[in-house]
Parts: C-alpha cells; structure tokens; sequence
C-alpha cells in the first residue's frame, strides 16, 4: 500500500531549475536511494519533501493527504538529517536524544536503544562540541532513530563514517524497513541494502 505520492515535483536553487517534473510512490518497508552527480538536486528534492524550501511545482501525498495543508502534522511523520548534524553541542550526546524524544512524544526507551545502534555508549555522556566528525555523525543518526518516525529523509548519511558505523547504519535502516518503516536517502555510494529502488537525477 503506497504510503507516499509524489507527482510533478519541480524545484528551483538561486533561480536556476534543478528538479524538473519528479515523480515516485513509497510503500511501507521501501528505500528509495537519490544519486546524481553534484548538483543534481539531491539536496534540494529531499528539502522540497521535508517542505524546508518551497516547491515551484507539484503535489507531496502522505496517506492520500496533501501535506501542505498540515505541515506541522507531516513534519511529525518524517525524521530529517540533513548535512549539519542538527545537535546542540553544549548538551551530551544522551541528551540530544532525549530532547529528540521530546519533541516527538516517542518513548523515552527509544534514547537506549538509538544509543546502542551507533556504539554511543561510551560517550552518552559527553558533549556533542567535543566530538569529532565521525562521532557527531553517529549521534545525528542516533537521533533519527530516537525521533521514532516512519520516514527517514537522509542526505549523505555514509559522510564522515568509517567501516564499522556504515555497517551500523545499513543494519539499523535495514531494522527501521523490515518494521515497515520508509527512507529516502540521498548517497554517491551504495547503500547495500536489499531491495532498494533508484532515482538518478540529473540532465
């Protein structure tokens, strides 16, 4: 059952037309992987479906609504990770999270459970600002998986990961599918999960 509808989605960047005509439906337990070279309009499609900018053109459907007519109930449905980490670097890593629960009403157990999936524990209690790159990383995906919501819009999630936080993270986005979860992600390198469908844009 389609939970996501995209049609003729069409957006601008610095006046200049990126993503022309897009359309796609997402069912519950789908991955839909963005390639493209750069500027493509990877980045600019997945802030167009986050409503971050506006869309010159077309209709996003969530369960058969428009969700410009309920933005603040769309953005409950989608957990975003952007090219910034998104975490308040005076606060500890388990404390972002927490806040991440928070502000979607998710069960304070999903903090535990997030933490262990990237291999936080040992720095759970550490500030995000002392953190190198690869770890702040891991705490903005922890935070995806804490925020609890069915769909995952993530932009070059692999950066800044080494090998064992890539298996992580395709073990974790592999658990959040085979639980009907959905995901969009924008990537250069494979994401190796089963199934997975391809969008390329481009010229």
């Amino acid at each position: 059952m389609t939970e996501l509808e995209v049609t003729g989605l069409s957006c601008r960047r610095g006046g200049r037309p990126v993503v022309r005509n897009i359309a796609f439906t997402l069912a519950r337990g789908e991955l839909l992987a963005l390639t493209g070279r750069n500027g493509s309009g990877k980045t600019t499609l997945l802030r167009a479906l986050a409503l971050l900018v506006t869309a010159d053109a077309g209709v996003i459907r969530w369960r058969g609504a428009d969700v410009r007519y309920d933005r603040d109930g769309w953005h409950r449905q989608i957990a975003w990770l952007g090219h910034l980490d998104g975490l308040k670097g005076d606060l500890t890593v388990a404390e972002n999270l927490a806040t991440a629960c928070r502000l979607r009403e998710a069960p304070a157990t999903r903090v535990a459970d997030a933490v262990a999936a990237f291999d936080l524990i040992p720095l759970a209690n550490r500030a995000v600002r002392t953190l190198s790159a690869g770890q702040r990383r891991r705490a903005a995906l922890a935070r995806v998986v804490a925020a609890g919501a069915p769909l995952w819009l993530l932009d070059e999630p692999l950066n800044a990961l080494d090998a064992p936080s890539q298996a992580a993270l395709r073990t974790t986005l592999g658990k959040h599918l085979a639980a009907g979860g959905l995901a969009i992600a924008a990537t250069h390198a494979p994401l190796d999960i089963p199934n997975v469908r391809i969008l390329e844009l481009g010229p």
